[in-house]
């Protein structure tokens, strides 16, 4: 081997200089033998973070805020409000007469409702209604605002790409002229349109996102109710049905995936990991999350915990009652970069 008789000191401040830097100093670092999150395990409680919310909504209006939310900020990644390395989640309100203004952005959203009537979505114009439990997509790049015409508060989970985006330095946003987006219809016509196992005859290009854009709790619970009765349990996640695009059989969203799952009571499940990684809110019941034998942490409804990627766990109900969870991951971009990985039992 050739020898300069350079100091390795030396050797890397004239690499420093050029721009360049030894791979070897770092290659355990770049390409580890197993994926390692900077997210860690944590739980956000409704019944601390439910005040909170309500007094933001003291503090500032929604015209104000444009959108008034809590942002839930994982404490193992410092500096950055993500709920995990790809994800973002965060508690919105909106109260009765309120409006929050049409924009739009390249980012996907999802809202799941947690609490009040009368609150809605429009995308593009067309109107979906919010009621607890209720599953909506904002595409990437449509029109949207929110409203209250009920009597109360009415409050949400947002989840969206907005780390994963923000990576890929492919943000835009933009403000429409207008408070709301010119009504033209329902997210109602568009599901009896998509969602009924039937299809126009002539395909339009809906896109890589789903046509259907509200996935209403009462439909998605009885299909679990139904897979329940007929014992269709799944001996790692208990009964679960996935929101899917009709065009194509995909998920929803490109860059998300949902899901929820009915877990029965005394049943118990076997553990997994995966390289997604995974955001929980509980819509009911008072399930409880095991995750690399750590202590367990007893969850009560609309609580929000997050498994980061990789991670053995497993979710249990009690022994009196069903639970019911809503899930969202990125594992969609694991599936079409073909690195999703999952590891059973």
């Amino acid at each position: 081997m050739t020898t300069t008789g350079i100091a390795p000191d030396r050797f890397r401040q004239q690499l420093s200089a050029l721009n360049a830097a030894p791979l070897w100093d770092v290659l355990a670092t770049l390409v580890p033998p197993q994926p390692r999150s900077n997210a860690v395990p944590n739980v956000w409680r409704w019944a601390q973070l439910r005040p909170q919310l309500l007094a933001a909504g003291e503090l500032i209006s929604a015209e104000e805020a444009e959108r008034r939310v809590l942002m839930l900020c994982n404490p193992g990644i410092v500096g950055r409000r993500q709920v995990t390395d790809t994800l973002y989640a965060g508690l919105q309100l909106i109260h009765p007469g309120e409006s929050a203004r049409a924009h739009r952005h390249s980012q996907s959203a999802l809202r799941f409702v947690l609490e009040g009537e009368g609150g809605f979505t429009s995308v593009d114009g067309l109107r979906a209604d919010m009621r607890r439990g209720d599953f909506i997509v904002t595409p990437s790049w449509k029109w949207h605002d929110h409203g209250n015409d009920g009597d109360g508060p009415v409050m949400w989970l947002d989840g969206l790409d907005v780390p994963l985006v923000s990576f890929l330095q492919a943000g835009f946003r933009e403000e429409h002229e207008a408070v709301r987006f010119p009504a033209r219809g329902s997210a109602e016509q568009v599901f009896h349109r998509y969602g009924n196992g039937l299809l126009p005859l002539e395909r339009r290009d809906a896109g890589s996102t789903s046509p259907i854009f509200s996935y209403p709790y009462e439909r998605t619970r009885e299909s679990l109710e139904q897979l329940v009765s007929a014992g269709e349990i799944d001996e790692y996640r208990g009964a679960v049905v996935r929101y899917a695009n009709p065009l194509n059989g995909d998920w929803a969203m490109p860059s998300i995936g949902a899901w929820m799952q009915c877990l029965p009571k005394r049943w118990k499940p076997l553990h997994t990991r995966s390289t997604d990684s995974v955001v929980l809110t509980v819509v009911e019941g008072t399930p409880t999350i095991e995750i690399d034998g750590e202590v367990p942490v007893l969850l009560q409804p609309n609580d929000v915990f997050v498994v980061p990627g990789w991670r053995r766990w497993r979710a249990l109900a009690g022994d009196t009652e069903d639970a019911v969870i809503f899930a969202y991951s990125d594992r969609p971009v694991h599936e079409k970069l073909g690195l999703y990985r999952e590891q059973l039992g």
